[in-house]
C-alpha cells in the first residue's frame, strides 16, 4: 500500500496521472513551528526536513505503508516564502519577485514502519517578467484564493505562467514533487517486495 502524505491536489493529480495507486492522509506537522524552532536550516534542508517529517508522521500511524511525503520551500536571495496569507500577501510576493529569478526547491521522502528509506532534493529556477501592475491586479482578480494555495502566489501550470519570463528545471519539481525520481523508488520498492 501506497500512501500520499499530502493534501495538495496538485501532488494527487502527478500521482495519479503516471499510474500510481494510493491513499492520502493528512501530515500532522506544524510546519511553521518546526521550522521556527530549527532557524539555522538552509532551504534545501527546510525543504528536505518538512518532507521526511510528513512522511514519518504518516508512516507511524499507517505501519507496513509506504508513505510519500513531499515539501517545497520558495528562496529569493536569502528570504524563504511560505504560501501567502492573503491576497495582500501574494501581491506583495509577487511583487518582490518581479523581474527577478527565485528558486523552488522541492524534496520528497519515502517511509515505512516510522523510518525514513529514501529521498531526493532538486532545484528549479525561474524568472518573472518584469510584469506590469494592472497584469498583477487582473490575475490576483482572476485567480482570488487560488493564489493562496501554492508559495509564491502562482502556478505555472495555469494563467501563472504568464508570469515569467525564463524557468530552468524540472516542471514536476516546479509542481511541487519530483516525480521521476519518485517513480523510479516506488519501482524499485515494488520489485523488493516481489
Amino acid at each position: 500500500m501506497i500512501i500520499l502524505a499530502s493534501t495538495s491536489p496538485t501532488r494527487r493529480m502527478m500521482l495519479a496521472n503516471a499510474g500510481v495507486s494510493f491513499d492520502t492522509a493528512s501530515p500532522e506537522v506544524d510546519e511553521r513551528a518546526l521550522v521556527a524552532r530549527n532557524s539555522a536550516w538552509a532551504p534545501e534542508d527546510i525543504s528536505a526536513r518538512l518532507a521526511e517529517a510528513k512522511s514519518l508522521d504518516v508512516s507511524l500511524r499507517h505501519r507496513r505503508a509506504l508513505v510519500i511525503g513531499a515539501d517545497q520551500v520558495l528562496v529569493l536571495g536569502d528570504k524563504v516564502y511560505s504560501k501567502p496569507a492573503d491576497i495582500e500577501d501574494c501581491r506583495r510576493q509577487l511583487l518582490e519577485l518581479r523581474g527577478k529569478s527565485h528558486r523552488l526547491i522541492a524534496s520528497v521522502t519515502c517511509a515505512r514502519d516510522g523510518r525514513a528509506i529514501w529521498s531526493f532534493t532538486d532545484t528549479a529556477i525561474l524568472t518573472m517578467r518584469n510584469f506590469s501592475d494592472a497584469l498583477l491586479d487582473s490575475y490576483l482578480a482572476e485567480q482570488g484564493a487560488a493564489c493562496l494555495k501554492s508559495v509564491g502566489g502562482y502556478q505555472i501550470e495555469g494563467r501563472g505562467l504568464q508570469l515569467f519570463a525564463a524557468i530552468a528545471g524540472d516542471y514536476f519539481t516546479i509542481l511541487g514533487l519530483p516525480l521521476l525520481p519518485l517513480l523510479e523508488c516506488l519501482r524499485r520498492e515494488q520489485e523488493l517486495a516481489s
